[in-house]
């Protein structure tokens, strides 16, 4: 999987700055974004440009993710607060305006869904605290419910709040992970980094386990607002500039 994502950022990379990409004769390309963010369908779409499904057990799918908060991620791995090779590689040259047109561009896309999710042995057990914590919190640990930031149907909520169904199961681990040892940070003030300190590694387990085993809703978009105040102040929550 890494080589085919590092083959996708060499010929990310080619586009974005117009280098070829051997000695052979080149054919004419459009130059358009579409064409540009084909290679990025590698890693993060159902197919990638030639129609190979591609694997799902890592890479979130990006289509119909809000804008702002695509551009706040392409903005943290640019800027060092997201910790991940391939794209800081590929993004820390660009320009603030054109991360933006690349976070307009797929959240313009309609959402995808993951397709025959696997849980490891056991993961039935710690369903019922997954979605305890999803739709009800710990208010005993102050840990808020999923719900009360990323929707009420856990799709996001415009401009800047991701959904959370849809994600593969050890995607959604990692992040916790990354939050909890400094890997994955946001602007201050960093609620989903407050928040992971309050969670057991096995609540890690049990709600990124009851998220990736629950159905997309018919109309999976982004809801257009929150229905009351988040429980945290989220920095990354605010319009970026």
């Amino acid at each position: 999987m890494r080589s085919r994502c590092w083959s996708a950022a060499l010929l990310v990379a080619a586009v974005f700055t117009g280098a070829p990409a051997s000695s052979a004769p080149q054919q004419t390309v459009p130059d358009t974004l579409d064409q540009r963010l084909l290679a990025c369908a590698t890693c993060h779409a159902r197919v990638d440009a030639r129609g190979n499904p591609v694997n799902d057990s890592f890479f979130p799918r990006i289509g119909g993710k809000p804008a702002g908060y695509l551009y706040h991620q392409l903005l943290n791995f640019r800027d060092g607060r997201r910790q991940y090779p391939l794209m800081t590689y590929l993004v820390e040259h660009l320009p603030d305006a054109y991360l933006r047109e690349i976070a307009e561009h797929f959240a313009a896309q309609p959402p995808t869904v993951l397709q025959n999710v696997l849980q490891p042995p056991g993961a039935a057990q710690a369903l019922p605290r997954g979605r305890q914590l999803a739709l009800e919190g710990d208010a005993a640990r102050g840990i808020p419910a999923c719900v009360a930031c990323h929707g009420a149907r856990l799709t996001g909520v415009r401009p800047a709040i991701p959904g959370l169904l849809g994600l593969p199961r050890d995607y959604v681990n990692a992040q916790f992970g990354a939050w909890r040892n400094g890997a994955r940070k946001a602007h201050a003030p960093d609620c989903m980094a407050a928040i992971t300190a309050r969670m057991s590694l096995e609540d890690v387990a049990a709600v990124a386990g009851w998220l990736a085993a629950q159905p997309m809703p018919g109309d999976p978009t982004p809801a257009a607002a929150n229905e009351r105040p988040l429980p945290l102040a989220c920095g990354s929550v605010r319009p970026a500039r």
